[in-house]
């Protein structure tokens, strides 16, 4: 593919590149239309402080398994249809909870709503399949970092778009906006786009239910690596059915514990019998990959998209808690955060294309690390400038992580991509459930400190990610093997 980067072209690959953040914008404004305006609902609804945060914790739950079931369809019937269905019925709930009129109505909603969060990994195989691997972080960074931003104008127009409508109900027109955006765009992306370059082969995986290994040690790997999404589901139920919460009954959460039990056995069960030639005949050298970088790449993500996802949800109540600031304000100062998404994924991307996938990853978590523990510090004694830097410092080491994070998963297996991506995703909507179920318990300084503990986690994880070298192989629809350059 020898079409020049150009980012003002809108044209051939980068066309495809512009019109995937653009979705990716969108999944995200609709995503996070609740944070920015949740001052306004809570009054609306007279919404507890409890009812408050188990909003938020809704909010991202449903990710985790869409995810997963997002990246097997993706994979299979490609990145163009799948994403224009997921823009079409996202527009449903986020319009029911525009004109939900109850707690219970705005859970429901905003649970559904979590579905629109498995947006970002479609992209992640489109673009792998329009770009080279010497541009591909760059590419993946730019999809990631320019799409995320969707959060950051959330936060910054949402509040004040509601103000223009003004009275009780500024923050539905406000919502049902970002809800026909939603709706609108799913026709855009449907009828100019297409899932390869004219001649090009789009892989599909054998197995549409369960993910491909090469080993049997990475089969049980696979099934290990499960359990963390189904135990993020069941904290979500323990804590819906607290005594604090109460939106479920216990004989509700009994049901719903043993039916992510069967579900875990289930999918377990798929795995294997989707993998049941490694078990007896091994996998020739040049088809094999190795699970751990997936799982590696799962723990970081857990880390880094997890408490983005969780600090973005939290931010303008925080810095409006801790510095007395109105809800516009706040959300515009809290959209600092986000809006280093613009420049800091990208650049995570592009320093991972140029000096290496694995050591750009250590510094940037190293970073993490510290800009958490940096956050842990901010109270209302601190000039409200300083605690702004110090977000927006904080913000780069996460998304410019995010950033390199994903600029390896197309490396790995090609017609898996949607798969691999679908389940490094998942993980960070488990970081963001364990982390939004600790906000809930804890004071904001304690839960900046557990992010700080866990990226030192993911660093020491990060010393077992080997830099991809050399060709990966697929098989073509002939049986002809193709080798894929991932240097």
């Amino acid at each position: 593919m020898t079409e020049r980067f150009n980012l003002f072209s809108f044209s051939g690959k980068m066309k495809i590149l512009h019109l995937s953040w653009m979705a990716f914008f969108i999944t995200f404004v609709v995503w996070f239309n609740l944070a920015p305006l949740l001052q306004a609902i809570a009054q609306s609804l007279n919404l507890s402080s409890s009812e408050i945060k188990t909003l938020l914790l809704l909010n991202v739950s449903l990710a985790i398994p869409a995810r997963i079931i997002i990246g097997m369809l993706t994979d299979q019937y490609g990145p163009r249809k799948v994403y224009s269905a997921l823009l079409l019925a996202s527009s449903i709930p986020c319009f029911a909870f525009a004109m939900a009129d109850s707690f219970e109505q705005a859970a429901i909603a905003r649970f559904l709503l979590g579905f629109v969060g498995a947006g970002f990994v479609i992209g992640i195989r489109m673009v792998s399949e329009w770009f080279p691997a010497n541009e591909l972080g760059t590419a993946e960074g730019i999809y990631g970092g320019w799409g995320n931003f969707g959060s950051a104008a959330a936060a910054f127009l949402l509040p004040t778009i509601a103000l223009w409508f003004g009275g009780e109900d500024g923050w539905r027109y406000s919502i049902m906006i970002t809800g026909a955006l939603c709706f609108i765009f799913s026709f855009v992306f449907y009828f100019n786009t297409s899932d390869t370059p004219k001649g090009a082969t789009y892989f599909k995986p054998k197995n549409i239910g369960a993910m491909e290994v090469t080993s049997k040690g990475d089969l049980v790997f696979l099934i290990i690596m499960k359990v963390p999404l189904y135990a993020a589901l069941s904290l979500l139920t323990w804590k819906l059915a607290s005594p604090a919460v109460q939106l479920l009954g216990q004989t509700t959460s009994v049901a719903i514990y043993a039916l992510l039990t069967v579900l875990f056995l289930f999918d377990s069960r798929k795995a294997i019998n989707a993998n049941r030639e490694v078990l007896t005949t091994p996998v020739p050298e040049v088809h094999r990959y190795k699970f751990k970088q997936v799982a590696v790449l799962n723990v970081l993500y857990f880390a880094t998209f997890g408490s983005e996802l969780a600090v973005v949800s939290m931010l303008p109540l925080f810095f409006a808690d801790t510095f007395a600031l109105d809800p516009v304000k706040a959300g515009m100062v809290a959209s600092a955060y986000a809006f280093m998404n613009l420049m800091s994924r990208p650049g995570g991307g592009w320093i991972s294309d140029k000096f290496g996938r694995r050591s750009t990853l250590l510094i940037l978590t190293a970073g993490l690390a510290l800009g958490y523990f940096a956050m842990s510090l901010v109270d209302s004694a601190w000039p409200l400038w300083l605690a702004i830097i110090t977000a927006m410092a904080c913000s780069f080491f996460v998304q410019a992580g995010e950033g390199a994070v994903f600029a390896v998963v197309p490396l790995i297996k090609r017609r898996l991509t949607g798969q691999i991506a679908g389940m490094t995703g998942a993980y960070g909507n488990v970081g963001a459930v364990v982390y939004l179920t600790i906000y809930s318990l804890v004071d904001p300084s304690t839960f900046f400190l557990v992010i700080a503990a866990t990226a030192v986690l993911g660093f020491v994880t990060l010393l077992f990610l080997e830099e991809p070298q050399g060709h990966m192989a697929e098989v073509d629809q002939d049986g002809n093997v193709q080798l894929i350059n991932v240097n």
